[in-house]
């Protein structure tokens, strides 16, 4: 297990989204805090040990098609794999097209498979597949705007924003959409109606709502209950808006913990991305994330969590691989991505620690190896944790206790429900660190996880090493 603990590769780095909540700045407004309110959302039974993988389909595998990525269905199963999260399935527009392929989150038409990626009845069969093998499956879903030719166009010109001069909007630098218009109830229902759609005629278990937090809060309360009454769904929101999660959404996107992922392990010296960059990140440390979760509590409603995650389609091919963000560190980020509170992600080819940035307007001609290899074994392991010690349970009784390691680059916590715990101890710096607790952890009866020996706590932790300690598994 060595090797794993010391994963190699580049550098990390990505802007930091400005959190009020996090970042101490005087002229922001009063944050809005929700920790004294619990969720109203009924999460499904099945995610609150779940793992999440995102599907890339057009760069996936040899097929490019949802026919090839179900014949990964058996490996992913095997994998510890509990929720296939497809990227968009839509056709997609071709009026100012970004590429040769163009991006998947340009729909045309939101009731309609991208031929590209087979029909109808290769998803249902996609669907079925994956059902029958025990995982669920959320396709992506793009609310906030449309492609540039989307047949709403054409039918209902008055579902759009329009400026001062009744032009369309594009989002930001998206020339490739038109900005959708909220006031209007009918777009309102139109999209309720698309969503409900795939639940039915496919038996998919929910979505991830692109920029979910552009959307209004309303509309989302809204569709909540709608998709309930089909059948329990899961909805992940691409957003770190802790509102959303009050009566719509199970899970959001844990952007703050990305960004102090990136600044931890530029400030120790991995982030070689950051340098090349030239990206002015904040100097932070270990303690920083036990710091940041304790935020968190506050923020979140009680039963809400958030997707911990070290890449994602965005990362990968905007600002690097995990191994260009967080070179030696991966491991021990990996290792936090399932440890801390929320629900840990893997990224097509993370698995088999595929270390390329994917096109995203075009066809790749690199493709991941999907052949086992160290990282296989890695994923699999924390995946098995996951499942097997409920203290590890995307759940507000899956609690979480900082100890004190004695030094600022070392990070220590435990994760406790019940009688079941997970210790972890990871040295979060390019330097060798010696624990110094002002209170060693009681580790009697436990297990070093990865090794599987009897629990110990190491005299010193080489650069970047982590240490698992858990109870016997349930």
């Amino acid at each position: 297990m060595s090797k794993l603990n010391t994963i190699a590769a580049g550098a990390l780095a990505l802007l930091l989204c400005a959190q009020a909540s996090f970042t101490a700045d005087a002229k922001a407004p009063k944050e809005v805090l929700f920790g004294d309110r619990p969720t109203s959302v009924k999460h499904p039974d099945w995610m609150k040990d779940a793992v999440i993988y995102e599907v890339n389909l057009r760069q996936g595998t040899p097929e490019r098609n949802l026919k090839g990525m179900q014949l990964q269905l058996p490996r992913l199963k095997d994998l510890g794999v509990d929720i296939l999260w497809l990227m968009p399935i839509h056709p997609i527009s071709e009026k100012n097209r970004k590429g040769t392929k163009g991006s998947y989150y340009a729909v045309a038409d939101y009731k309609a498979v991208n031929p590209e990626f087979g029909t109808m009845d290769d998803l249902r069969e996609f669907v079925r597949t994956a059902h029958n093998l025990g995982m669920k499956v959320i396709i992506d879903e793009v609310c906030n705007h449309t492609g540039g030719d989307n047949v709403w166009l054409t039918s209902n010109p008055d579902f759009y924003v329009r400026d001062a001069k009744g032009n369309l909007v594009s989002p930001y630098d998206w020339t490739d959409t038109y900005k959708l218009d909220y006031s209007n109830p009918k777009m309102r229902e139109a999209m309720y109606d698309a969503l409900t759609y795939w639940v039915k005629e496919a038996d998919i278990d929910g979505y991830r709502f692109d920029v979910a937090g552009e959307v209004p809060t309303d509309f989302w309360e809204g569709l909540r209950p709608r998709l309930d009454a089909i059948k329990p769904v899961f909805m992940l929101a691409e957003s770190s808006k802790p509102e959303l999660t009050l009566n719509a959404f199970d899970a959001d996107y844990n952007w703050p913990m990305k960004d102090v992922f990136n600044a931890v392990a530029a400030t120790g010296g991995a982030n070689q991305w950051a340098v090349k960059k030239n990206q002015k990140l904040r100097k932070l440390t270990a303690k920083d994330i036990p710091a940041l979760v304790e935020t968190q509590k506050k923020q979140y409603p009680r039963g809400a969590t958030s997707m911990n995650m070290i890449t994602n389609h965005d990362l990968n091919s905007w600002e690097g691989t995990e191994f260009d963000r967080l070179g030696p560190a991966t491991g021990a980020f990996a290792v936090l991505s399932y440890s801390l509170p929320g629900m840990p992600m893997l990224y097509t080819g993370q698995e088999v620690g595929f270390n390329h940035p994917f096109e995203f307007f075009e066809l790749d001609t690199i493709q991941p190896d999907y052949t086992a290899n160290q990282f296989t074994l890695f994923y699999k392991m924390l995946n098995a944790i996951k499942h097997a010690n409920p203290a590890l349970d995307a759940s507000t009784d899956a609690a979480f206790n900082v100890i004190d390691a004695g030094q600022p680059d070392l990070l220590a916590f435990e994760r406790a429900n019940g009688d079941s715990r997970v210790i972890v101890l990871a040295n979060l710096s390019g330097a060798e660190q010696k624990p110094a607790f002002a209170a060693a952890p009681a580790i009697d009866g436990m297990i070093n996880y990865f090794t599987g020996t009897k629990a110990a706590i190491p005299a010193t932790l080489r650069p970047w090493e982590y240490v698992v300690l858990t109870t016997p598994l349930k």
